[in-house]
């Protein structure tokens, strides 16, 4: 079973998303949107994926229970499946697996306490 499959997003936080979310568009060119830039690339087979990259408000809850500045999302192929085989493996799970348009995802923490989203994509939802 493939398990990541590729980078699906960089989460950080930060005091002012929006003055940092200018900085990145005035200095190196990213065409930020309110959730940050959606990088557009293609995988081995010709699909179109994408990696989001998002500075996010310092109070956010939405690391915890890390207490980490940032948090990494990886595209995977079968979130369920991989979800069981983390579990018997012994890696903590966090919540519970949640569906939208575009994917689903799931947390797990590694060994120092960063939570990790895992993401099974739709992309073609952003299309």
């Amino acid at each position: 079973m493939k398990r990541v499959t590729g980078i699906g997003g960089m989460f950080f936080k930060s005091d002012d998303p929006d003055a940092q979310k200018e900085w990145y568009k005035k200095h190196l060119g990213l065409p930020t949107d309110q959730y940050g830039w959606t990088f557009w690339w293609r995988d081995e087979h010709g699909n179109k994926c994408s990696t989001q990259w998002s500075p996010m408000d310092a109070g956010t809850n939405y690391f915890a229970p890390s207490e980490k500045q940032f948090m990494f999302n990886f595209r995977v192929d079968n979130l369920i499946e991989l979800l069981k085989v983390l579990k018997e493996e012994g890696v903590t799970i966090v919540g519970e697996v949640e569906e939208y348009e575009y994917g689903k995802f799931g947390w797990i923490l590694d060994p120092e306490g960063n939570k990790i989203e895992l993401w099974e994509p739709i992309d073609k939802a952003f299309l």
